[in-house]
């Protein structure tokens, strides 16, 4: 796994009313860099959006309904996982988790199941100098969002 990449499992009660469970604590060491903003996303099935890197902001990511494929790849210098590149399914599954992505590692996500509603936190607020974007197609990461289900939208957004 990616250097600094951490998945936290999480764990579900269920009644005869549904379930709950946790997602993100203060307490959590996964959860260390601490809290700047919670954003949420809509997304129909077969959306891309790849792919974002950040300088320093950590990000927490979290699909509430709907299923997506997440793509890292660390771009970061000096790191032991340089260029190495790793997936994650996140979704309305039993086996849900929360998935936390260091600053410097190039990260995107493909909806394989719609409609999607997607929760993120980061560790700070938003900021446009932080927000780096690299093509989808990229040449260097060489990820192919095409497998699979086709992309509907592949506009860099």
């Amino acid at each position: 796994m990616i250097d600094g990449v951490m998945v936290k499992k999480l764990v579900r009660y269920p009644d005869e009313r549904g379930y709950f469970e946790e997602v993100i604590r203060n307490t959590d060491e996964f959860f260390a860099e601490g809290f700047g903003q919670l954003s949420h996303s809509f997304m129909v099935e077969g959306v891309v959006k790849a792919w974002h890197i950040h300088t320093t902001q950590i990000d927490w990511w979290f699909c509430l309904t709907g299923k997506i494929k997440a793509a890292l790849h660390d771009k970061r210098e000096g790191s032991p996982t340089k260029g190495e590149t790793n997936e994650f399914i996140l979704g309305d599954d039993p086996d849900n988790i929360v998935l936390k992505i260091p600053a410097g590692v190039a990260h995107g996500m493909k909806v394989l199941e719609g409609p999607c509603h997607f929760v993120y936190a980061t560790s700070k607020t938003y900021d446009p100098k932080e927000e780096g974007r690299i093509l989808y197609d990229d040449k260097e990461i060489g990820y192919d969002w095409i497998q699979g289900k086709p992309i509907t939208n592949t506009k860099i957004t």
